[in-house]
């Protein structure tokens, strides 16, 4: 059989945690900035957790991660 492969696109922007959970990047941060609000900017900051709702999805995309 030949090996599974990893979707490049999802290994680049999820990184798996040492306790099996998946770090992933805050969306809507990236163009139009004038209209959100300083508050509302300083929240997207830094990563947060992939929903557990989510975590068959990572399997599927990521086979190698030891999910």
């Amino acid at each position: 059989m030949p090996k599974m492969k990893t979707k490049k696109s999802a290994a680049k922007r999820f990184r798996v945690r040492p306790g099996g959970t998946v770090k992933r990047g805050q969306a809507f941060k990236r163009h139009i900035l004038t209209k959100k609000s300083t508050t509302r900017k300083r929240h997207l900051r830094g990563a947060v957790n992939v929903h557990e709702t989510n975590m068959g999805h990572m399997a599927q995309m990521l086979p190698y991660a030891g999910l």
